[in-house]
Protein backbone atom coordinates (compact mmCIF):
# COMPACT_ATOMS: atom_id res chain seq x y z
CA UNK A 1 0.00 0.00 0.00
CA UNK A 2 1.31 3.40 -0.92
CA UNK A 3 1.93 6.08 1.18
CA UNK A 4 0.74 9.81 0.86
CA UNK A 5 3.19 12.15 1.72
CA UNK A 6 3.46 15.80 0.78
CA UNK A 7 7.25 17.36 1.19
CA UNK A 8 8.02 20.72 1.88
CA UNK A 9 11.89 21.87 1.10
CA UNK A 10 14.45 24.47 0.63
CA UNK A 11 16.05 22.36 -1.70
CA UNK A 12 19.00 24.36 -3.65
CA UNK A 13 20.92 25.03 -0.88
CA UNK A 14 22.27 21.91 0.90
CA UNK A 15 22.28 18.74 -0.86
CA UNK A 16 20.31 16.50 0.66
CA UNK A 17 17.11 17.63 -0.28
CA UNK A 18 17.87 16.84 -3.62
CA UNK A 19 18.59 13.82 -2.59
CA UNK A 20 15.66 13.21 -0.70
CA UNK A 21 13.39 14.00 -3.37
CA UNK A 22 15.13 11.77 -5.77
CA UNK A 23 14.44 9.11 -3.35
CA UNK A 24 10.93 9.77 -2.94
CA UNK A 25 10.41 9.82 -6.61
CA UNK A 26 12.08 6.22 -6.98
CA UNK A 27 10.35 4.94 -3.66
CA UNK A 28 7.41 2.63 -5.35
CA UNK A 29 5.70 3.31 -2.04
CA UNK A 30 5.53 7.17 -1.76
CA UNK A 31 2.91 8.39 -3.40
CA UNK A 32 4.08 12.11 -3.58
CA UNK A 33 0.78 14.17 -3.47
CA UNK A 34 2.99 17.85 -3.93
CA UNK A 35 5.97 19.32 -2.86
CA UNK A 36 6.41 23.06 -1.55
CA UNK A 37 9.71 25.47 -1.13
CA UNK A 38 10.67 27.62 1.54
CA UNK A 39 13.29 30.34 2.26
CA UNK A 40 15.14 32.40 -0.26
CA UNK A 41 14.59 32.49 -4.05
CA UNK A 42 11.42 29.72 -3.67
CA UNK A 43 10.71 29.92 -7.19
CA UNK A 44 14.26 29.21 -7.93
CA UNK A 45 13.81 25.99 -5.72
CA UNK A 46 10.36 24.99 -7.70
CA UNK A 47 12.64 24.89 -10.44
CA UNK A 48 15.09 22.29 -9.24
CA UNK A 49 11.97 20.13 -7.66
CA UNK A 50 10.83 20.75 -11.21
CA UNK A 51 14.38 18.95 -12.55
CA UNK A 52 13.60 15.74 -10.60
CA UNK A 53 10.09 15.07 -11.22
CA UNK A 54 10.80 15.63 -15.05
CA UNK A 55 13.23 12.86 -15.05
CA UNK A 56 11.38 10.31 -13.11
CA UNK A 57 8.37 11.20 -15.25
CA UNK A 58 5.82 12.18 -12.60
CA UNK A 59 3.81 15.39 -12.79
CA UNK A 60 4.00 16.65 -9.37
CA UNK A 61 2.17 19.77 -7.96
CA UNK A 62 5.20 22.55 -6.57
CA UNK A 63 3.84 25.61 -5.02
CA UNK A 64 6.99 28.09 -4.17
CA UNK A 65 6.48 29.58 -0.43
CA UNK A 66 7.76 31.65 2.15
CA UNK A 67 10.74 33.32 1.12
CA UNK A 68 10.64 34.89 4.79
CA UNK A 69 10.63 33.91 8.15
CA UNK A 70 7.76 35.33 10.81
CA UNK A 71 10.10 37.26 12.62
CA UNK A 72 13.74 36.93 12.38
CA UNK A 73 15.88 37.86 9.43
CA UNK A 74 16.46 35.87 6.60
CA UNK A 75 19.55 33.31 6.88
CA UNK A 76 19.39 31.57 3.51
CA UNK A 77 18.63 34.40 1.04
CA UNK A 78 19.86 32.00 -2.31
CA UNK A 79 19.60 28.99 -3.76
CA UNK A 80 23.10 28.14 -4.88
CA UNK A 81 22.50 24.78 -6.48
CA UNK A 82 20.04 27.00 -9.19
CA UNK A 83 23.15 27.35 -11.02
CA UNK A 84 22.64 24.13 -12.88
CA UNK A 85 18.99 24.81 -14.22
CA UNK A 86 20.36 25.78 -17.47
CA UNK A 87 21.03 22.00 -17.87
CA UNK A 88 18.25 20.39 -17.40
CA UNK A 89 14.85 20.92 -18.22
CA UNK A 90 12.41 22.30 -15.37
CA UNK A 91 9.49 24.52 -15.40
CA UNK A 92 9.44 28.20 -14.83
CA UNK A 93 6.29 28.76 -13.55
CA UNK A 94 4.69 28.12 -10.70
CA UNK A 95 1.11 29.15 -8.89
CA UNK A 96 2.23 32.05 -6.60
CA UNK A 97 1.03 32.26 -3.20
CA UNK A 98 -0.70 29.11 -3.24
CA UNK A 99 1.44 26.78 -0.54
CA UNK A 100 -0.03 27.19 2.38
CA UNK A 101 -3.93 27.43 0.44
CA UNK A 102 -2.20 23.42 -1.13
CA UNK A 103 -0.94 22.17 1.90
CA UNK A 104 -4.41 22.63 3.93
CA UNK A 105 -6.36 22.13 0.84
CA UNK A 106 -4.74 18.90 0.50
CA UNK A 107 -4.88 17.69 4.34
CA UNK A 108 -8.02 17.96 4.75
CA UNK A 109 -8.83 15.99 1.45
CA UNK A 110 -7.50 12.85 2.80
CA UNK A 111 -7.72 13.14 6.25
CA UNK A 112 -5.54 10.76 8.13
CA UNK A 113 -3.65 9.59 5.19
CA UNK A 114 -0.92 12.19 4.94
CA UNK A 115 2.50 12.13 6.13
CA UNK A 116 4.10 15.56 5.96
CA UNK A 117 7.59 15.60 5.70
CA UNK A 118 9.84 18.62 6.37
CA UNK A 119 13.17 19.35 5.58
CA UNK A 120 13.65 23.15 5.47
CA UNK A 121 12.85 25.47 7.89
CA UNK A 122 9.11 25.33 9.23
CA UNK A 123 7.85 29.28 7.97
CA UNK A 124 5.63 27.20 5.87
CA UNK A 125 3.93 24.89 8.35
CA UNK A 126 3.96 27.01 11.20
CA UNK A 127 2.04 29.63 8.47
CA UNK A 128 -0.39 26.29 7.89
CA UNK A 129 -0.84 25.47 11.83
CA UNK A 130 -1.95 29.03 12.36
CA UNK A 131 -4.10 29.63 9.24
CA UNK A 132 -6.32 26.07 10.15
CA UNK A 133 -4.78 24.80 13.76
CA UNK A 134 -7.07 21.56 12.71
CA UNK A 135 -4.61 20.47 10.33
CA UNK A 136 -2.09 18.69 12.56
CA UNK A 137 -5.02 16.74 13.90
CA UNK A 138 -5.81 15.36 10.54
CA UNK A 139 -2.22 14.41 9.78
CA UNK A 140 -1.32 10.61 9.89
CA UNK A 141 2.28 11.86 10.89
CA UNK A 142 4.35 14.73 10.79
CA UNK A 143 8.35 13.70 9.95
CA UNK A 144 10.98 16.16 10.33
CA UNK A 145 14.52 16.55 9.70
CA UNK A 146 14.87 19.04 12.24
CA UNK A 147 16.95 19.96 15.75
CA UNK A 148 19.78 18.73 18.00
CA UNK A 149 18.39 16.61 20.96
CA UNK A 150 21.38 14.52 22.70
CA UNK A 151 24.96 14.06 23.41
CA UNK A 152 25.51 17.79 22.99
CA UNK A 153 29.52 17.32 23.87
CA UNK A 154 29.91 14.48 21.13
CA UNK A 155 28.31 16.13 18.15
CA UNK A 156 29.39 20.01 18.35
CA UNK A 157 28.05 22.04 15.77
CA UNK A 158 29.54 24.45 13.84
CA UNK A 159 29.74 27.45 14.21
CA UNK A 160 26.47 28.04 16.34
CA UNK A 161 27.12 25.43 18.86
CA UNK A 162 24.19 23.74 19.77
CA UNK A 163 21.64 25.41 17.09
CA UNK A 164 20.46 23.23 14.00
CA UNK A 165 19.91 24.90 10.62
CA UNK A 166 15.81 24.24 10.43
CA UNK A 167 15.10 25.12 13.56
CA UNK A 168 17.71 28.35 13.48
CA UNK A 169 16.10 29.88 10.01
CA UNK A 170 13.44 30.70 11.68
CA UNK A 171 12.97 29.86 15.64
CA UNK A 172 9.32 31.12 16.38
CA UNK A 173 7.75 29.34 13.23
CA UNK A 174 9.13 25.57 14.85
CA UNK A 175 7.93 26.93 18.39
CA UNK A 176 4.32 26.97 16.64
CA UNK A 177 4.88 23.62 15.04
CA UNK A 178 6.15 21.73 18.10
CA UNK A 179 3.14 23.06 19.70
CA UNK A 180 1.28 21.45 17.72
CA UNK A 181 -0.48 17.81 18.33
CA UNK A 182 -0.20 15.61 15.38
CA UNK A 183 -1.02 11.60 16.31
CA UNK A 184 2.84 10.89 15.48
CA UNK A 185 5.44 14.01 15.87
CA UNK A 186 8.96 12.51 14.90
CA UNK A 187 11.95 14.54 14.54
CA UNK A 188 15.23 13.15 13.46
CA UNK A 189 18.19 15.53 14.65
CA UNK A 190 21.30 16.78 13.18
CA UNK A 191 22.69 14.58 16.06
CA UNK A 192 22.33 11.51 14.28
CA UNK A 193 21.77 12.72 10.89
CA UNK A 194 25.68 13.73 11.28
CA UNK A 195 26.46 9.77 11.55
CA UNK A 196 25.48 9.08 7.70
CA UNK A 197 27.98 10.75 5.48
CA UNK A 198 29.74 9.76 2.40
CA UNK A 199 32.63 11.38 0.82
CA UNK A 200 32.87 12.58 -2.83
CA UNK A 201 34.57 9.65 -4.05
CA UNK A 202 32.30 7.52 -2.76
CA UNK A 203 28.96 9.83 -3.64
CA UNK A 204 30.06 9.82 -7.51
CA UNK A 205 30.60 6.38 -7.41
CA UNK A 206 26.81 5.25 -6.19
CA UNK A 207 24.73 8.00 -7.72
CA UNK A 208 24.28 6.12 -11.29
CA UNK A 209 20.57 5.95 -11.53
CA UNK A 210 19.00 8.72 -14.36
CA UNK A 211 17.23 10.04 -11.61
CA UNK A 212 20.76 10.87 -9.69
CA UNK A 213 21.86 12.59 -12.80
CA UNK A 214 20.41 16.19 -12.02
CA UNK A 215 21.91 15.12 -8.46
CA UNK A 216 25.24 14.65 -9.16
CA UNK A 217 25.37 18.29 -11.22
CA UNK A 218 23.88 19.89 -8.19
CA UNK A 219 26.66 18.40 -5.63
CA UNK A 220 29.73 19.53 -8.15
CA UNK A 221 28.17 22.90 -6.98
CA UNK A 222 27.83 21.38 -3.17
CA UNK A 223 31.27 20.02 -3.57
CA UNK A 224 33.07 23.38 -4.38
CA UNK A 225 33.31 24.43 -0.66
CA UNK A 226 32.87 20.77 0.82
CA UNK A 227 34.29 17.16 0.15
CA UNK A 228 31.46 15.09 2.00
CA UNK A 229 27.80 15.23 2.05
CA UNK A 230 25.52 14.25 5.36
CA UNK A 231 22.22 12.72 4.40
CA UNK A 232 19.91 14.55 7.02
CA UNK A 233 16.98 14.58 4.70
CA UNK A 234 17.33 11.16 3.36
CA UNK A 235 17.38 9.52 6.59
CA UNK A 236 14.38 11.29 7.48
CA UNK A 237 12.43 10.04 4.52
CA UNK A 238 13.32 6.32 4.81
CA UNK A 239 11.95 6.23 8.67
CA UNK A 240 9.03 6.91 6.62
CA UNK A 241 9.07 3.64 5.18
CA UNK A 242 11.65 1.35 7.32
CA UNK A 243 11.30 2.76 11.11
CA UNK A 244 14.13 0.37 12.35
CA UNK A 245 16.05 2.35 10.96
CA UNK A 246 16.55 4.42 13.64
CA UNK A 247 15.76 4.22 17.90
CA UNK A 248 12.95 6.76 18.27
CA UNK A 249 12.00 7.66 22.35
CA UNK A 250 9.00 9.41 23.11
CA UNK A 251 9.00 12.80 25.22
CA UNK A 252 8.76 16.30 24.59
CA UNK A 253 10.42 19.22 22.26
CA UNK A 254 10.43 22.56 23.48
CA UNK A 255 12.16 25.63 21.26
CA UNK A 256 14.18 28.23 23.35
CA UNK A 257 12.91 31.59 21.82
CA UNK A 258 13.92 34.00 25.24
CA UNK A 259 17.50 33.81 24.72
CA UNK A 260 18.79 36.01 21.71
CA UNK A 261 22.09 33.66 21.45
CA UNK A 262 20.11 30.54 21.87
CA UNK A 263 17.19 31.49 20.08
CA UNK A 264 15.76 28.49 17.99
CA UNK A 265 17.56 25.67 20.36
CA UNK A 266 15.25 22.23 20.85
CA UNK A 267 15.63 21.14 24.39
CA UNK A 268 13.68 17.22 24.30
CA UNK A 269 13.13 16.05 27.35
CA UNK A 270 11.70 12.24 27.79
CA UNK A 271 8.85 11.92 29.80
CA UNK A 272 6.21 14.62 30.20
CA UNK A 273 3.29 14.62 27.47
CA UNK A 274 5.52 11.99 25.24
CA UNK A 275 3.69 14.03 22.33
CA UNK A 276 7.45 13.83 20.53
CA UNK A 277 9.11 10.96 19.39
CA UNK A 278 12.96 12.17 18.75
CA UNK A 279 15.56 9.73 17.14
CA UNK A 280 18.39 8.77 19.46
CA UNK A 281 20.58 6.05 17.02
CA UNK A 282 20.96 5.32 13.69
CA UNK A 283 21.70 1.74 12.17
CA UNK A 284 24.25 3.92 9.35
CA UNK A 285 23.97 0.77 6.84
CA UNK A 286 20.50 -0.09 7.04
CA UNK A 287 20.01 3.26 6.04
CA UNK A 288 22.11 3.38 3.23
CA UNK A 289 20.86 -0.07 2.12
CA UNK A 290 17.20 1.31 2.28
CA UNK A 291 18.01 4.15 -0.02
CA UNK A 292 19.84 2.69 -2.50
CA UNK A 293 17.38 -0.30 -3.06
CA UNK A 294 15.04 2.07 -4.67
CA UNK A 295 17.41 3.35 -7.50
CA UNK A 296 17.50 1.15 -10.52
Amino acid sequence: MSIKIILDTDIGSDIDDALCLAYLLAQPKCELLGITTVTGEADKRAMLASVLCKVAGKHIPIFPGSEEPLLVPQRQKQAPQAAALPKWEHDQEFPKGQAIEFLRRTIREYPGEVILLTIGPLTNIGLLFRVDPEIPSLLKGLVMMCGFFTNRQKYGVRPLGELEWNALCDPHAAAIVYQAATTVHRSIGLDVTKQVTMNAKRVREKLRSDLHQPVLDFTEIWFRQRDIITFHDPLAATTIFDDQICVFKKGTVEVELTSERLKGMTVWRSGGSEKHEVALEVDSSRFFEQYFSVFQ
